[in-house]
C-alpha cells in the first residue's frame, strides 16, 4: 500500500474513533488497523509511530471539525455499522433451549427509582428476543418492599418504556400475589425447608460469614408454623424472618439459609395496610416467572449466584423453572446509576433531579436530548455478551449525533461576545438569506443588518489591522483597527476564500445559556465541572424554537433548547 493511502486510512480509523469516543486513541487506532491491514504487524514499530502522530491531529480538532471531517465518510461508516450490527446478530441473538411460538420473558423493573441506561440494555433486549422467538414480553414489577417504592415510579417507568419504544404485551405486580406467597411459604415450612429465625441481624451475618447453622434451625415445622402465623402482627421489623434451610457450607453464600420474608411496617404504595410480611426478591421472583408462564429470564451476569437458589426453590416446591440466561452488565464510565448515590448527590442539592441531563436515566437522557433510537442502536451493539461492558457515554452520544444531524437547524451562536463595527456595507448587502441547514430543505433564516455585529471573543483576538475574514453566510471584511473593545472593520467584498466566522448582528440576536455537561464523576467523587454554564448571544431565529428541539451551534457541537425563560440550551 502507498505510503499515501496508508496515511488517509489511518486518518480516516482516527477520524470515526474521535467521533465514537470524543478523542482518538492510538491503542483503539492501532488495533483497527492491523485488524484491516494483517501485513503490517511487520512493522508495528514505525506503524504505531506514524498513528500516534495522525491521532495527536486528529485530537487537536474541535468537535465540529471532527464531524465535518467524518461526514466525507458518513456513507462508508454506516455501512461498516450495519455489516457489524448484522454480524452481531448473528452471532449474539441466540438463546439456548428457546422454542419459537412457545416463548415469554420479563421486564422486572423494582419500583423504587428511575430507569437508566442499563435497564434499557435489559428491556431492549427482552423485546427483541420476544421478536425473534414470536413470543410475549411481559412488564413485572417487583414490588415487596414498602419501604421503597412509589406509584411515583410505576408511572415513570411505563412513561420511559413508551418512550422507548418498548412494546409489553402483558403487565402484573407481585405484591398482588402476597397471599399465594403466603400458602408457597406454608409449603416450606410443613415439609421442614424452612424456619423462623430470630437472630439479630449480626448474629446472622456473623453465621453466614462463617458457615455456621442457626439455633433456630431445629425447630421442628409445628413450632415453626405457630411462630410464623404470630409474624403477621409483629410490631418489630427485626424480630422475626422465614428463612430456607439451605446448605450453610455451601461455596455459594446466596445458599447460605437466606431470609425468604421479613416484617415490613411502612405503607405499601398499592396494598395499603393489608400485609405487614413481605417476600424477598429470592423468593417471590422465581414463583412469579413459574406461575406467569415465563419460559426464558434473561438478566445480568451479577445474578449468576441467585441462579441456584433459583433452581432450588422452584424444585422444592415442584414448579416449572424457566431457562436462565445471562447477559453482562452495562455501565457508563464516570457516571452514576445506584439510586442511593443518585439520591445524596439531590440531597446535597449537586442534581437537578432523576431527569438531570448529567445523568444515564432515561428521564436524564430524554432530558439532554437522546433519541430512543439511538439508546436502542447503542445498547444493543452489546447483544448477549458475557464480558461487562464500561463504555464512554460518548459512544451513546455519537450514536445520536448521526440519528439528529438531518434535521437539527443550524445556529450561529456567540459565547464572550465582541463588538465588531462594519463600515461601507452596501445597501444589496444588508438582506441575507441563509439556509437553515446546509442539506435538508428546512427553509431559511432571514435578517436586514445594521453595521453592528457581535462575534466570538476567540475569533476577535485572532485578529489585527489588514486581516481578512468572512463573516459565514453574509460577505467579507476587512480589519481596520482592533482594540481591547472592539473591531472596526471596512465591507470588503463576496470573497469565498476568507476564513469563516460566526456572528450575530445587533438588533438580531437574543441573550441565551449553555450548560456544558460533561462526566457527572471525576473518579470516585463528584465532578465539580460536571456543569458549565455560559452567557452568550445566538440570532433571533431561536425564538422560533420549541422546548426540546435540537439545534447545532455550528462551531461549537449540538444543544437542546431546556427552558425558554433563559434559553438554556443543553449540550449534546
Amino acid at each position: 500500500m502507498a505510503i499515501g493511502d496508508l496515511e488517509s486510512e489511518i486518518r480516516k480509523i482516527a477520524i470515526r474513533n474521535a467521533l465514537e469516543y470524543g478523542k482518538a486513541r492510538t491503542g483503539n487506532v492501532l488495533s483497527k488497523c492491523l485488524s484491516r491491514f494483517p501485513e503490517l504487524r511487520d512493522d508495528i514499530k514505525s506503524l504505531t509511530a506514524e498513528i500516534s502522530k495522525i491521532v495527536e491531529d486528529v485530537n487537536s480538532l474541535s468537535e465540529s471539525d471532527v464531524r465535518k471531517e467524518a461526514d466525507v465518510h458518513i456513507e462508508e461508516f454506516r455501512q461498516e455499522d450495519k455489516k457489524r450490527a448484522e454480524k452481531s446478530a448473528q452471532h449474539n441473538m441466540e438463546l439456548s433451549g428457546a422454542v419459537s411460538g412457545e416463548f415469554m420473558t420479563r421486564f422486572p423493573p423494582e419500583p423504587n427509582g428511575y430507569m437508566q441506561i442499563g435497564h434499557a440494555k435489559a428491556a431492549w433486549t427482552e423485546r427483541e428476543f420476544s421478536d425473534i422467538y414470536k413470543g410475549k414480553l411481559a412488564l413485572y414489577f417487583d414490588d415487596t418492599n414498602p419501604d421503597k417504592e412509589r406509584q411515583e415510579f410505576v408511572d415513570s417507568i411505563r412513561k420511559d418504556i413508551k418512550w422507548l419504544g418498548i412494546k409489553y404485551d402483558t403487565e402484573y405486580f407481585a405484591s398482588d400475589n402476597i397471599p399465594q406467597m403466603y400458602l408457597y411459604a406454608e409449603k416450606l415450612i410443613e415439609n421442614g425447608n424452612a424456619y423462623v429465625c430470630t437472630c439479630s441481624k449480626e448474629e446472622i451475618k456473623d453465621q453466614r460469614m462463617k458457615g455456621i447453622s442457626c439455633r433456630h434451625r431445629r425447630q421442628s415445622p409445628k413450632k415453626n408454623r405457630e411462630i410464623w402465623m404470630e409474624m403477621s402482627s409483629s410490631k418489630e421489623e427485626d424480630g422475626m424472618i422465614l428463612r430456607m434451610k439451605g446448605d450453610m457450607k455451601s461455596n455459594n453464600t446466596t445458599m447460605r439459609d437466606p431470609t425468604l420474608f421479613r416484617v415490613k411496617t411502612s405503607v405499601h404504595y398499592r396494598q395499603g395496610s393489608a400485609y405487614r410480611v413481605w417476600p424477598t426478591y429470592l423468593f417471590n421472583t422465581p414463583i412469579m416467572d413459574s406461575l406467569n408462564g415465563i419460559t426464558d429470564v434473561i438478566r445480568s451476569k451479577e445474578f449468576e449466584l441467585v441462579d441456584e437458589m433459583y433452581v432450588y426453590i422452584l424444585s422444592l416446591l415442584e414448579l416449572r423453572q424457566p431457562r436462565i440466561h445471562s447477559i453482562a452488565r452495562l455501565e457508563i464510565k464516570d457516571n452514576l446509576t445506584s439510586k442511593r448515590k443518585i439520591n445524596e448527590l439531590m440531597e446535597k442539592g449537586l442534581l437537578w433531579g432523576y431527569d438531570d441531563p448529567r445523568l444515564v436515566t432515561i428521564a436524564g437522557l430524554r432530558r439532554r436530548g437522546v433519541v430512543p433510537s439511538a439508546i436502542k442502536s447503542f445498547v444493543m451493539r452489546f447483544g448477549m455478551s458475557k464480558s461487562n461492558s464500561i463504555v464512554s457515554i460518548d459512544m451513546l452520544l455519537a450514536e445520536n449525533r448521526k440519528l439528529i444531524d438531518k434535521v437539527a437547524r443550524r445556529l450561529f451562536f456567540v459565547e464572550n461576545p465582541k463588538r465588531l463595527i462594519v463600515q461601507g456595507i452596501p445597501e444589496h448587502a444588508r438582506d441575507v438569506k441563509i439556509k437553515v441547514h446546509p442539506e435538508s430543505d428546512l427553509g431559511f433564516r432571514r435578517y436586514r443588518l445594521s453595521n453592528e455585529f457581535f462575534i466570538n471573543a476567540y475569533d476577535a483576538n485572532k485578529l489585527t489591522k489588514g486581516d481578512q475574514i468572512r463573516l459565514k453566510d453574509a460577505f467579507s471584511i476587512r480589519v481596520l483597527a482592533s482594540t481591547g473593545n472592539s473591531i472596526t472593520g471596512e465591507y470588503a467584498g463576496d470573497d469565498e476564500s476568507s476564513a469563516r466566522i460566526q456572528w450575530v448582528n445587533q438588533g438580531n440576536y437574543i441573550t441565551c445559556k449553555t450548560y456544558d455537561i460533561g462526566n457527572l464523576l471525576s473518579g470516585e467523587s463528584f465532578n465539580e465541572q460536571s456543569m458549565i454554564v455560559k452567557d452568550g448571544y445566538v440570532e433571533s431565529h431561536a425564538e422560533s424554537i420549541s422546548v426540546g428541539e435540537i439545534v447545532q451551534f455550528e462551531r461549537i457541537g449540538f444543544f437542546k433548547l431546556d427552558s425558554k425563560e433563559d434559553m438554556g440550551f443543553l449540550s449534546l
